[in-house]
Parts: C-alpha cells; structure tokens; sequence
C-alpha cells in the first residue's frame, strides 16, 4: 500500500506539469496573435494618415508631402519604416491649423496612429518576452509562427501650431 502514494504523487506531478504547459501554451498563442493583430490594425492607421496627408498635399501643399504620402502608401514592407519616417518629418514641417477639416483629420490620424504604434510595442514586447521563456523554447511552443516584430518609427503625434500675434 506505501507504493501506491508515490504512484499517486507522481500522477498528481504529472497533472499540474501538463497543466501548466498547456496553459503557458495557449497563452504564447494568445499573446502572438494579438501582436499580430495589433501589426494589422497599426498597418491600417499608417494607411489612414498616409492617405490623410496625400489629401492634405493636393489640397494645400505641394510636391514634397505628396511624394512623401504616396510612397508611404505604397512602401514594401521592408521600407516602410523610413517612408513613414519621411511622411513624418514632412508633416512636422507643414503648420497645421486644427480648424480646417484636412488639417484636423492628419492631427487626429496621427494621434491614432501614436497609440496603435504604442500598443503594438507593448504587446510585440510581451509576446517576445513569454516566446523567450526558458520552458517555451524547449518545449517549441512558439513554432511555426515568427518571432513578432517592433515597428520603429519616430513619434508620429503631431500639434497643431497656432499663430499667435502679440500686439
């Protein structure tokens, strides 16, 4: 009868071992498909603020920011970092006004973008960080998907500069 403990104690093991493994599985999927998923709808706020800013350009400015918006838009992924980086600087050299709609709709495409941009870093961080685990690469957890990837660009938040005379 004292074997029977031990058989039962290595059983109890085996259970939470295979608990815990399970469960630090689902939650490496969990978390890689919501960095994908944050990388789809950061993708679609890039698109959104590219587009803004091309409308901008036809609208009031000429060539630069419009090059700058379309090739931004039409970036391959391997580029797409230094085209958005570009349509930023452009859009940092432009004085916006908040009152008009075209200029309002870049400032707030551009605070959209800056918290896209922040939650993708945040959840690509977590994502890399549980794929990174000791038990998670021994056990292979995350395969067959890549490793989740940072979009670095420069701050895209915009402010709107108001022309301020003193008299």
């Amino acid at each position: 009868m004292p074997g029977m403990w031990w058989v039962v104690g290595a059983v109890a093991v085996l259970g939470l071992l295979s608990a815990y493994l399970i469960w630090t599985s689902g939650r490496v999927q969990r978390l890689q498909v919501r960095a994908d998923s944050a990388a789809r709808a950061l993708d679609a706020h890039l698109l959104r603020r590219a587009a803004a800013a091309a409308v901008l350009a036809e609208q009031r400015y000429g060539v630069e920011l419009y090059a700058a918006a379309r090739i931004a838009l039409d970036a391959a992924p391997e580029e797409r970092e230094a085209a958005e980086n570009d349509l930023t600087r452009q859009l940092r050299a432009v004085r916006l006004d908040p009152d008009d709609p075209a200029y309002a709709a870049v400032i707030a495409a551009s605070r959209r973008l800056a918290l896209a941009r922040q939650v993708h870093t945040d959840l690509v961080r977590d994502a890399r960080s549980a794929r990174g685990r000791p038990v998670v690469r021994l056990f292979r957890m995350g395969r067959g998907r890549e490793w989740p990837r940072y979009f670095d660009i420069d701050d895209p938040t915009l402010a709107p500069h108001a022309d301020v005379t003193t008299g």
